[in-house]
């Protein structure tokens, strides 16, 4: 999740994507997204097992930043909100 193009970042892990985007962009609960109104999924990844996921979710967060955007711009380079695309 990102609050805006090269903004801040939300790295996290769920079993229900669709529904936890929808929560982020409601600011549904307090905390780090809604108070950087990080609101925008700009890249996700699906995997099999939660534990490979939460495995990925910790290796995406120890990377620097510069590896993160890079990440994005690689799948996304507009930026664009992809919740539409998990409909």
């Amino acid at each position: 999740m990102a609050s805006q193009p090269n903004g801040t970042l939300y790295v996290g892990v769920t079993s229900d994507l669709v529904q936890r985007v929808w929560q982020h962009k409601a600011s549904v609960t307090e905390g780090f997204t809604s108070r950087y109104g990080c609101k925008t999924l700009v890249y996700y990844e699906q995997h099999e097992e939660m534990r490979s996921a939460i495995e990925r979710e910790k290796q995406i967060k120890a990377g620097r930043r510069a590896k993160k955007l890079a990440m994005i711009e690689a799948s996304n380079p507009t930026w664009r909100d992809l919740y539409d695309e998990l409909l």
